[in-house]
């Protein structure tokens, strides 16, 4: 029998390494589930892959269904990153420690209301875009029909717009729920479901995501459309006849915000990732794929084209209670009894 001695040893060691450390060099990956439309998420996730190096998988979904799917993997998670979509169901998956928590170094160069999604998040979201709550229309059909511009949101509930109104379905849209939750802050919550009624009797169809509609009206499937009033820009630019219009009774408004999971296999890239998405050169993003909220980081450029909330009726929206899990269950319970089974 040979003697494997020292020598041989150092010698199969030394060999042995050139074939562990290739295999042991993996790229880092990050998987981002994406909330906003998907040219923005593709820009952000190409971008950030050619500066980084780091590999971006990627998956589009509503806000809705986003949470959902990082509760159902808690114990497991899949994801790193939650990119956009509203901020009420960020702010429950941080009541529910579903994300974790980081202060990023570009806070101090923030929006006020975007430091306030932090802070109140206990720093587990934080704020990326605003988006402000509205109606678009498609004006030819508008026309075609001799029908008013809904300027109202108890317009969506009058018999003339029967069968040609869409919005999305709140369970699975972070906008939907938006909506509800901006009509039960105008009007009380009987009135608001009163309304939601009326106006269940005109939708024709309801939506996996918030943008769904606004598409849908676009390219002529239904006049009216509850919406975001930057996605109605978004589709008036790509040549679609659509306008929109912020309700006269008021509105609401998203703080889109972006969030590490916890549980992540990849924190440090998700950090990055976060750090990376706070700045101007990468919210710019945003505005270059025809997307038009309001930047969160005050040295990004704001779009002339961009709602101006300023000169728009907003409501000071409760994200303290419409963010917490158990008003949005509530909320959503009663409209599923309420709203969605009853009878057209």
């Amino acid at each position: 029998m040979k003697v494997w001695d020292r020598s041989c040893a150092a010698t199969f060691a030394v060999a042995m390494i050139g074939v562990v450390l290739p295999t042991a060099v993996v790229a880092q990956q990050l998987n981002v589930v994406c909330s906003v439309q998907a040219e923005w998420c593709t820009a952000a996730a190409n971008e950030f892959q050619r500066e980084s190096g780091i590999k971006v998988a990627l998956v589009l979904k509503g806000s809705g269904e986003s949470m959902a799917q990082i509760a159902a993997e808690k114990a497991n998670p899949k994801l790193d990153v939650w990119f956009g979509g509203t901020g009420d169901p960020h702010l429950q998956a941080a009541e529910q420690d579903l994300t974790l928590p980081y202060k990023s170094p570009m806070l101090d160069q923030l929006r006020p209301w975007a430091k306030k999604q932090a802070e109140q998040s206990g720093y587990r979201t934080v704020g990326l875009y605003l988006g402000v709550l509205g109606i678009g229309y498609n004006t030819e059909l508008l026309a075609k029909k001799n029908l008013p511009v809904p300027a109202c949101w108890r317009d969506l509930g009058k018999p003339q717009y029967a069968g040609d109104v869409q919005m999305a379905n709140p369970n699975a849209s972070g906008t939907a729920y938006t909506a509800i939750a901006t009509l039960v802050q105008l009007f009380g919550e009987e009135e608001a479901f009163k309304l939601l009624k009326d106006m269940h009797k005109n939708i024709s169809s309801y939506a996996r995501q918030g943008v769904g509609p606004i598409k849908a009206t676009a390219r002529g499937e239904n006049i009216v459309a509850v919406a975001f009033i930057h996605d109605v820009i978004t589709e008036a630019q790509a040549g679609f006849p659509v306008k929109s219009v912020a309700p006269c009774e008021g509105t609401g408004y998203e703080i889109g915000s972006i969030s590490i999971v916890k549980g992540s296999r990849n924190v440090d890239a998700a950090k990055k990732f976060v750090d990376w998405a706070l700045t101007p050169a990468a919210q710019k993003l945003g505005q270059d794929s025809k997307q038009f909220q309001l930047p969160s980081n005050i040295g990004t450029p704001v779009s002339p084209l961009s709602p101006k909330p300023s000169e728009i009726k907003l409501i000071d929206y409760n994200f303290a209670k419409y963010g917490a899990s158990a008003e949005r269950k509530r909320l959503l319970e009663r409209w599923d009894r309420d709203v969605a089974g009853a009878a057209r």
